[in-house]
Order: structure tokens, then sequence, then C-alpha cells
């Protein structure tokens, strides 16, 4: 996304009159959704100082700074993160969490997750990640993964794109030592040869805004009047 993102965080470009983490805390505050943890790492001081505690989005926002010295990949900053993730779960137990890509566009309804969300709740166990799978984009043909009656793995006749969306139990992410870099795909892949990652697909509005030219389409459609 350079030179767009020297100077901004892509969590904070806008798009449609807003900035792309904005569409995400309006979407979670209207599905129930109240507490939310910011991982950042690249200016994230700026993602601070825009979203604050989040008050105005209806939502309470803490924040979780991966080291200056280097990003931990998605799996790394959820590890770095867990302590302020599972700060608030009652009777000491981790509880499972939804988590977002904030460099995506998406119109999903968050409280489809929450029966999800509830289930792997009470039977801790039963998966360790639950994920969003939608219809694989022009740059991405290859998809990532297949959905099986409901579960998702590794190899398969049909791929699917990780969306970005996923629901995580923490110990996924046990072996990891936090301030560490850790990607994601691994653990899933793991846990997938073990049958404990379930999934869905979502036929919405969804656009990974990976370029500086999706970014402006995806730009151009949101300021386009409704008819």
């Amino acid at each position: 996304m350079r030179p767009l993102t020297d100077t901004l965080p892509k969590p904070l470009l806008r798009v449609g009159g807003r900035a792309l983490i904005e569409y995400h805390l309006h979407n979670l505050a209207q599905a129930g959704f109240r507490d939310i943890v910011i991982n950042h790492a690249h200016l994230g001081q700026m993602i601070e100082a825009a979203l604050g505690n989040g008050e105005r989005f209806g939502v309470r926002i803490r924040y979780s700074p991966e080291p200056a010295a280097a990003a931990l990949e998605t799996a790394g900053g959820i590890a770095q993160a867990l302590p302020v993730l599972t700060a608030d779960a009652g009777n000491g137990q981790r509880q499972p969490f939804l988590a977002v890509n904030a460099d995506i566009y998406c119109s999903m309804d968050f409280s489809t997750l929450l029966p999800v969300l509830n289930r792997m709740r009470d039977h801790a166990g039963s998966a360790l990640a639950h994920l969003v799978l939608v219809d694989n984009p022009a740059h991405h043909p290859g998809g990532d993964f297949s959905l099986e009656s409901g579960r998702v793995t590794a190899t398969g006749k049909e791929r699917l794109t990780f969306s970005g969306i996923g629901i995580y139990q923490p110990e996924l992410f046990q072996d990891i030592v936090p301030g560490t870099v850790a990607k994601l795909a691994p653990l899933l892949k793991e846990a997938m040869a073990r049958e404990k990652v379930s999934g869905q697909r979502y036929c919405g509005s969804w656009v990974d805004v990976g370029t500086p030219e999706r970014l402006r389409l995806l730009d151009s459609d949101l300021m386009r009047p409704v008819s």
C-alpha cells in the first residue's frame, strides 16, 4: 500500500468517507460487541489518537502495541494481546474471541457469529478455531482452504479464501512466546489436521484492501449513490 502507508497506518485509510477500521467498529457495536482490543504496530500511535477509548463508537477500546523493532505477524500479535483479551474473563478462564483483520472491508452482520462464539465457549475443546471463508477474489484465485460440511480443511476440491475473520480459542496460541514472530496459517493447518477447525461461507460484500487500486475501487463503490 505504499506510498499511502508511509505516513498513515492501513486501518486508517479512508473509503466512503470514513476509515476502514471505523466500519468494523460500527458493525461490531451494532452486533452487541462492546469490549474491543486493537493490536497495532506500524504508526500505531496514530490509531490510538484517532479512535481513543471507543466511546464515540459505542465500544470500549484497549490497545496492545507490538514491539517497535518488528511486527509480530497475526499469531504473534494475538499471543502478545492475550493478557488484554482475557483480562475481563469471568472465573479466571480464558474465553474464545472474535478477531477481525483491520485492513479488510466487510459488511458482515457480526451478530450471526454469536451462536458460534457461545458454542465454542460452552464446548471448549470441540474447535480451536472457526473461520469465515469467502469466494476467491481475482487476485487470489487459488484460495486458502476448503470447507466440507462445516469443517475447514487444508486440502479439498473447492478452494475458498480466508476472509481475515475468525473466532479462536486462546489455547490455539498457547505455545507462542509473547513478543515473538508467528504466522497464523501453520497453527490453523495443524488444528485442521486434528479436525479442530470449523467454518462458514460468507457471500456478502468483502474486499481485501491490499493495493491502492483496490482501495480506489472500493472508495468509488461506497461513494456511489444508492438508486
